[in-house]
């Protein structure tokens, strides 16, 4: 089986703190910002290894003169991509195959639902932290750590019929029949460790990460 390579994408908008991203920052091959997503990895102290985008909305640009002309790709404010599919799409070309989104929160809702989408993709994000939740694709098994007390939604995404097992949840999700524009609201975990394990689909799960070692 050939090793995963992380990656990691800063967008714009509200973002979580150091704390809440570490392990993402440590385990990043390849770091990417997206226009004014360079504003909050520099705010997190985050090195960025390109920046990408029309940057109309980039504060921060005497500090991106730091990285050589070769790691800042401009892009015309006319163009058929956002600048976080143009951050997903090199990171997917630069090998990486478990990408993390970074920031995104609050501002406009179009902006939230384009991200969201992305997880309908074939090339799309592994998860997705904001300020204060943790949006994660589930295929085939996911684990989820301390998540007693901890409340948390299911979205199918793809095509494909969601049947899953699950252990640690308040209500089983077993059983299910899941298509497109079915939902799971606010579950919650009753054992430290939650299980899914998808017998066929795709799901994702919001989380509220200020919860997690709480519960």
């Amino acid at each position: 089986m050939a090793r995963e390579s992380a990656g990691l994408l800063f967008v714009g908008g509200d973002g979580p703190d150091t704390e809440l991203i570490g392990k993402a920052v440590e385990r990043a091959e390849l770091v990417i910002a997206a226009d004014s997503g360079y504003d909050l990895a520099c705010s997190l102290g985050v090195a960025v290894d390109l920046l990408v985008g029309d940057m109309d909305s980039i504060r921060r640009l005497p500090e991106s003169e730091s990285l050589s002309g070769d790691r800042i790709l401009a892009f015309d404010r006319d163009k058929d991509e956002t600048d976080t599919e143009i951050g997903l799409r090199l990171l997917h070309e630069r090998g990486a195959t478990d990408v993390t989104i970074v920031g995104g929160g609050g501002g406009r809702l179009d902006h939230l639902l384009a991200i969201m989408t992305l997880f309908e993709r074939e090339l799309r994000p592994s998860r997705w932290i904001t300020a204060n939740e943790e949006v994660v694709h589930i295929e085939g098994q996911a684990v989820f750590e301390e998540m007693r007390g901890v409340v948390c939604s299911f979205f199918p995404v793809g095509d494909i019929v969601c049947t899953m097992r699950t252990s640690g949840l308040k209500w089983p999700l077993d059983g299910l029949s899941w298509r497109h524009g079915d939902v799971g609201i606010s579950n919650c975990g009753v054992d430290d460790r939650v299980i899914v394990t998808m017998l066929s689909g795709r799901l994702i799960m919001v989380r509220n990460l200020r919860e997690v070692g709480n519960g």
